[in-house]
């Protein structure tokens, strides 16, 4: 046989792709192959030369090379009938693979059978040269796990049950031929094929019972109330149920959930344990709550501690918006906050779950970011068990032209290399199987996986929506469908697994349950205690003003600064960063004022020595975007990272904080997302998110008005997440200078977050530190001005960090005597310098005060009285600002400052006029700008 292998014509031609995908298995894994072909590719890798060899497959490209060159005589005659048998081995061999690349394609997906089997001609026989008369001849099956010998006719029945069944995998698209090879050993050897106990069997057929019961239930009671029922995705009730009682084998203590409201209640009542009872008291409107706004039930979430046979399993369901897929990014920065928290560097004990609708999973962006953060360094979570509820409509389009231009729903989860399993959700057994098949591969390799149940929706988009107004052929399927509780309780009745009474039994004992709002059995652990639970408890009602002194001592101040201007011996610095670290030193022996990047150091500095924890991310955060921060150091005469970088704050002392700062990818909405879930986890850490510009915080919208602002007031989230945005005009254009101040002011209502915006660099050490020693938890927006950055008059001395704090309002201590005032300029960020400079130059210094507001919301109404009282007798208030009039904080405070007038005080508003646009772009009417408005402000009345 050997001798054949290297003299017969079958080694090229049509067959050489082949066998160059064979010959690359035997690099990858000799052992993967048949005994010949590695005997062959053996001989061929001991040939003279071949070990020098740079290209792995020249060996085998060079046999076909000669082989061709062989005259056909030298072949002989008597090879033609070993040459076609080798030609049918070899196509048996592309047959296997076909099944693996495309067996998804002829699968019984579809519990409707509506769905279209694409054609894959590559998996007929006849594609591949094997007919009728080669069914009984046995061939070498290759790496196809089971016997290494089969007749033709068991080889094409295993692929196909393996392949073709009720579920459908893709996992040929993996570059890891380890990842790979572990799939096919998992489904080959059992051929897809569950094996169940009737003791498992009853307990799935006990949750489907539980989740049809349930909608039929709601649906007959409430007629006409929105729900967003499960019905016809059923299975995913089992899939929960499997996973929460499985996970803890890998040593998981935390499954965090996150999910659209499709099914929502479901999984609420039946896989957290929420009382049936609460649940109707929320539809009958009787359900009470302390929080300010509350929220529609199926956007609130639950936690809950579950019994499982390796322990208590905490299961959490994220409180999530309407805006579908947004609350995945929330939920991977929970899961990692937890993880950090546990120090679980394996990132096994808590996992993350999102339930994905089809037409979501495949038609929102934050899906392709948050798949994107999944392997980066700062984001990772060790993998994502995805659900898709499949439900082939989406919203109202059963036309696939219309909802994606991709063959699945679930193709965007091949950008990570994720296996997909698709899988026909009226079999709960297949339905659990990939579930368990799922869970073991994210443990084992950290990545994420995706289950696309395929499965329908019973009922319209919600309950007051008839579906057969757009869907008239699918729903007339669907209200003939018998239904996956109905299907498996007559499969395990065949099967003499349950009797027929015992299964009606089940619907009736969950109907009794329900009347009297219980469950069938306690499904929830009371009054446990979790060792890891974060406590928000001291957080509860606080006010903002809590008294605070965020200063340090001048000794431990120059302490810290001696530790973040160190660098390792031999480290060669940019001359640019060198003289930055040298001038942090001059600042820290009070040679130099305090710049801003020093400020922020220090303050995160003094945190992490003091064990917080601290979080910064952004696009460019190491360096900082305007080249002012320089937390992290990059050796000049070093190319690779880990031996190449040093961050200083990561070496402050012993048992620190950790200082974790992260050049995020290029996505604000999953990015901010992200760390809102984070931040919501860490209540004593410092989480921040930079914007690379102000308005660049647009792109995040959906985070910011659907958690951060709203998250309290509907949820009772409290988060103490830190955003920072570059604002200020410089005649850099209109996305180069405004953060959208008004939009941040409009949002502001019921003490929810805070916005600053602060004039010196010694604000941004006390602000920064405010947010972790006060307690006190709420969204920290910060507009910091670019161009005082480097602006010697905004700097600090070192002695403004030894006393005081954070001063919401600055008053004018340059005013002589207040009583000769007659206008007093209101003002906030890098603006009060040009009013500063303009009053100086024009010799108004007795005339005009200026103050400076640099807490905008909450509005420091006692701190800004205080100081107009100054001012009795000054009869003009202006409010000045760079932003246009509709734009900024005029009208917004605008009523706040009224009510402070004294007198006959008069309130006016100077800053550029009205504008569609954030700023404008050309320099010349920039400076126009500030020239008028600050004759504006200067100019007094007679």
């Amino acid at each position: 046989m050997m001798q054949s292998m290297y003299s017969h014509s079958y080694l090229f031609g049509g067959n050489a792709p082949f066998i160059e995908e064979l010959y690359e298995q035997y690099l990858a894994d000799p052992n993967a192959i048949d005994e010949q072909w590695r005997a062959y590719f053996d001989k061929l890798a001991q040939a003279p030369g071949a070990s020098e060899r740079d290209v792995p497959h020249l060996p085998i490209q060079e046999s076909f090379i000669q082989l061709a060159k062989q005259p056909s005589a030298a072949r002989g005659k008597s090879a033609v009938a070993e040459w076609e048998s080798m030609q049918k081995q070899v196509g048996v061999l592309k047959l296997i693979s076909a099944y693996r690349v495309l067996g998804a394609r002829q699968a019984n997906l579809d519990p409707l059978m509506r769905m279209d089997q694409h054609a894959a001609p590559e998996l007929d026989p006849a594609n591949h040269g094997l007919g009728d008369a080669d069914m009984a001849v046995q061939f070498n099956v290759g790496s196809l796990v089971g016997p290494q010998r089969l007749p033709l006719s068991e080889i094409l029945a295993r692929l196909k049950q393996t392949y073709c069944g009720s579920i459908g995998f893709e996992y040929m698209h993996l570059t890891d031929s380890q990842e790979k090879h572990w799939l096919q050993h998992r489904f080959e050897a059992d051929l897809s094929t569950p094996r169940f106990d009737a003791a498992r069997k009853k307990r799935i057929l006990k949750q489907i019972t539980a989740a049809e019961t349930l909608e039929r239930y709601l649906h007959t009671k409430y007629v006409g109330q929105k729900r967003f029922s499960l019905e016809g995705g059923e299975s995913a009730i089992v899939a929960l149920d499997h996973l929460i009682q499985n996970a803890g084998q890998h040593g998981t203590q935390e499954l965090i959930i996150g999910m659209a409201h499709r099914g929502r209640l479901n999984v609420l009542v039946n896989t957290l344990g929420k009382l049936p009872r609460d649940l109707f008291a929320e539809f009958e409107g009787k359900k009470t709550s302390d929080l300010a706004s509350g929220d529609v039930k199926y956007h609130m979430g639950f936690s809950s501690d579950i019994p499982t046979p390796s322990g208590p399993m905490h299961v959490s369901l994220a409180f999530n918006p309407s805006h579908l897929e947004i609350v995945n990014p929330v939920v991977e920065g929970s899961v990692r906050a937890r993880q950090e928290h546990r120090n679980d560097s394996e990132r096994k004990q808590a996992v993350p779950v999102l339930i994905h609708g089809d037409s979501a999973f495949a038609g929102l962006g934050v899906n392709q970011g948050t798949f994107n953060l999944s392997q980066t360094r700062g984001y990772g979570t060790g993998g994502t068990i995805h659900l898709v509820i499949n439900n082939q409509v989406g919203f109202t389009t059963s036309d696939t032209r219309d909802v994606r231009s991709t063959l699945y729903c679930t193709d965007v989860a091949k950008m990570v290399e994720a296996p997909i399993f698709h899988v026909n959700g009226d079999d709960p057994e297949a339905v659990c199987y990939v579930t368990q098949l799922a869970l073991d591969y994210r443990m084992a390799f950290k990545k994420d996986v995706v289950i696309d149940m395929v499965c329908y929706r019973k009922l319209g988009h919600n309950e007051g929506d008839d579906p057969f107004l757009t869907q008239p052929m699918m729903y007339k399927r669907i209200a003939k469908h018998e239904g996956a509780r109905a299907l498996y309780a007559n499969r395990l009745i065949a099967d003499g697994v349950i009797g027929k009474d015992e299964a009606d039994g089940l619907i009736k004992a969950y109907r009794d349950a329900l009347d009297k709002g219980e469950h069938v059995e306690q499904t929830v652990l009371s009054n446990y205690k979790r060792e890891h639970a974060n406590d928000w408890s001291h957080f509860i009602g606080t006010h903002w003003a809590h008294p605070t002194d965020t200063s340090l001592p001048l000794a431990d101040l120059q302490r810290l600064a001696d530790k973040v201007t160190s660098v390792p011996e031999g480290f060669k610095l940019h001359p640019t960063v060198e003289k930055v670290i040298n001038a942090r030193r001059a600042m820290a022996e009070g040679k130099q004022d305090v710049d801003w990047g020093m400020a922020e150091t220090l303050a995160y500095a003094s945190l992490v020595t003091n064990g917080y924890s601290v979080r910064l991310s952004g696009e460019d955060s190491g360096r900082g975007t305007f080249a002012h921060r320089h937390s992290v150091l990059h050796d000049q005469n070093r190319e690779r990272w880990d031996q190449g970088t040093y961050v200083p704050l990561r070496n402050m002392a012993e048992g620190q904080g950790n200082f974790l700062v992260i050049d995020s990818i290029l996505n604000e909405e999953a990015v901010l997302a992200y760390e809102y879930g984070y931040a919501c986890s860490a209540p004593n850490d410092l989480v921040i998110w930079e914007a690379q510009f102000g308005d660049f915080a647009n792109g995040a919208q959906v985070a910011i008005d659907q958690f951060i602002s709203s998250g309290e007031t509907k949820w009772g989230r409290l988060c103490g997440l830190g955003l920072i945005l570059p604002h200020g005009y410089d005649g850099q254009g209109p996305e180069h200078s405004s953060a959208r101040l008004e939009r941040w002011l409009q949002l502001c209502a019921e003490h929810n977050i805070q916005v600053i915006m602060p004039s010196e660099a010694g604000q941004m050490f006390h602000l920064l530190r405010r947010q972790i020693l006060r307690p006190y938890r709420k969204p920290l927006i910060i507009f910091l001005s670019k161009r005082l950055l480097r602006y010697k008059d905004s700097m600090s001395p070192i002695e403004s960090l030894t006393t005081g704090g954070f001063r919401p309002v600055i008053g004018d201590s340059t005013v002589a005597d207040p009583k000769k005032v007659k206008r007093v300029l209101l003002c906030a960020g890098q603006v009060y310098y040009d009013l500063f400079n303009a009053r100086r130059d024009r010799g108004l210094d007795k005339d005009i005060a200026i103050v400076r507001i640099e807490q905008l919301y909450p509005f420091p109404t006692e701190q800004v009285a205080a100081e107009l009282a100054r001012y009795s007798t000054a009869r003009e208030v202006l409010w000045v600002q760079e932003e246009p009039r509709n734009q900024g904080a005029w009208y917004q405070i605008r009523h706040r400052l009224e009510g402070l007038l004294i007198g006959k005080q008069t309130l006016a508003f100077a800053g550029r006029p009205s504008s569609a646009s954030p700023a404008v772009g050309y320099m010349s009417k920039h400076v126009a700008q500030l020239k008028a408005f600050i004759d504006d402000a200067m100019t007094l009345t007679k």
